[in-house]
């Protein structure tokens, strides 16, 4: 999954906002106020500034996760780390580099935003037009 497809299904989630509050380079999704996801180019540093775009890094996408679904995760796939800058126990960071199958980095993503909603009121779950 690239840059584009990730942003895409993100803004495909019901009510989903896209903000930058932590400036223009992360790109952070929520869901009536609340993140579900990031995603920014992973770390790169001044070495970047002069390389060409095919030897830029990967981009990196922060998820909430279930602590142990998370740990399962990151054993079975190699792109699948802590959450960089993240509660290391609730989000893991998925390095879209082509090596998890675009349905898993759906499924996590969909996983990611439902968390998310099953701690909102019933009110704003309705809402949002999900049922927990």
């Amino acid at each position: 999954m690239d840059f584009e497809r990730a942003k895409a299904y993100l803004l495909s989630k019901p009510q989903t906002e896209l903000d930058f509050p932590f400036g223009e380079g992360v790109y952070v999704f929520k869901v009536k106020g609340k993140m579900f996801a990031t995603l920014s180019v992973g770390k790169m540093g001044k070495e970047a500034e002069t390389k060409p775009a095919s030897e830029l890094p990967s981009w990196w996408m922060n998820l909430k996760c279930d602590p142990d679904e998370a740990a399962i995760l990151r054993d079975i796939f190699p792109s699948v780390i802590p959450g960089y800058h993240m509660n290391k126990s609730l989000w893991n960071t998925v390095i879209l580099d082509g090596s998890i199958p675009q349905g898993e980095i759906e499924r996590m993503i969909d996983n990611s935003f439902l968390l998310v909603v099953a701690k909102m009121t019933k009110k704003d779950q309705q809402f949002i037009g999900v049922q927990i």
